[in-house]
């Protein structure tokens, strides 16, 4: 189990502050931001900023958010920037360094990333323009190690997206749309039955007709391209970091995790094998219950408190 041991006391249920919805700018890009403040975080803890994957937005960490609530930590869920023309990373490097500058607490943060999230927050930590306001990261299921065939076979050539989009017959999008969604819940959840009609229509939405399809299918080759090169410099990277890999995910293999955290000195790695590509939506309380765990872990390493004073149990259990 990835939860540290607790007492046999029930605690009192805490009331749980709503997850608020605004935008913000961050350099020259306004983007929609999803945020809890609990009343009674503790003032020593780090803020949590959650990252997503490709071709998703900051919905996927709705439930997450609500676990963390509950747990008293300060979380915000970032949508990133829709990719433009030319090299994605660059673009989401300053992106993320934006963020960073503002929603750090005055006790750094916790970067915690799905996929391309993942990515990201290792790139920002390895980077070192903010490496003092990052207190740790999180990374699930990041690609560009080892994916699975699935994706070497779709994405490795772009030929078969275009040849998609210059097709002189469009599929018709009721076409299009009923394959999305037959494919989503079993490409992002370990268990398709399980997966919940909101979150598959937030994918779903993006694959509304033949050309949208073809603009993210080349959109995503485009990325698999950069991600050969996107961890050359993460072997700099100090900052203590949880690798996460997952054992039902039909995107990332579980050995992308074991080589990721084989880059990262005095990294952590985690295995679910019980996980799909996406663990924030199969099992959002445990994610969180994972991440709150990890906090306060980089609470510990940075205010130097001695290993014997730590809760007993709570880093041997944080990565069963």
């Amino acid at each position: 189990m990835i939860a540290a041991r607790r007492t046999a006391q029930v605690p009192a249920r805490r009331a749980v502050p709503e997850v608020r919805v605004s935008y913000r700018r961050y350099t020259t890009v306004a983007t929609r931001v999803l945020e809890v403040l609990p009343p009674d975080a503790d003032p020593a803890g780090p803020r949590v900023v959650l990252l997503h994957g490709f071709c998703d937005n900051a919905d996927t960490w709705f439930d997450v958010l609500g676990e963390l609530a509950r747990a008293g930590v300060p979380a915000v869920a970032v949508d990133l920037p829709a990719l433009g023309e030319g090299p994605a990373l660059p673009e989401l490097d300053a992106f993320l360094d934006a963020v960073l500058a503002r929603e750090s607490s005055p006790h750094a943060t916790l970067l915690v990333g799905n996929s391309l999230g993942g990515t990201l927050s290792l790139r920002a930590a390895a980077r070192g323009t903010h490496r003092d306001r990052i207190a740790g990261v999180v990374s699930v299921a990041a690609p560009g190690l080892a994916d699975s065939w699935l994706v070497r076979a779709a994405t490795g050539v772009a030929l078969p997206a275009r040849l998609w989009s210059a097709w002189p017959l469009p599929v018709p999008s009721p076409v299009v749309r009923a394959v999305a969604a037959a494919l989503v819940p079993r490409l992002l959840y370990a268990d398709a039955a399980r997966a919940q009609p909101g979150h598959v229509e937030r994918f779903t939405a993006l694959f509304t007709d033949h050309h949208s399809t073809a603009r993210a299918w080349l959109a995503a080759c485009s990325l698999v391209a950069e991600l050969t090169d996107a961890y050359t410099d993460v072997p700099a990277c100090t900052t203590p970091a949880l690798v996460v890999a997952c054992g039902r995910d039909r995107l990332v293999t579980a050995g992308s995790g074991a080589r990721l955290s084989a880059l990262l000195p005095g990294s952590r790695l985690l295995h679910r094998p019980e996980w799909g590509h996406c663990p924030q939506l199969d099992d959002p309380a445990s994610v969180a219950r994972l991440v709150a765990d990890f906090a306060e872990d980089t609470v510990l390493i940075r205010t130097d408190v001695p290993s014997g004073a730590r809760p007993p149990g709570r880093r041997a259990t944080a990565c069963r």
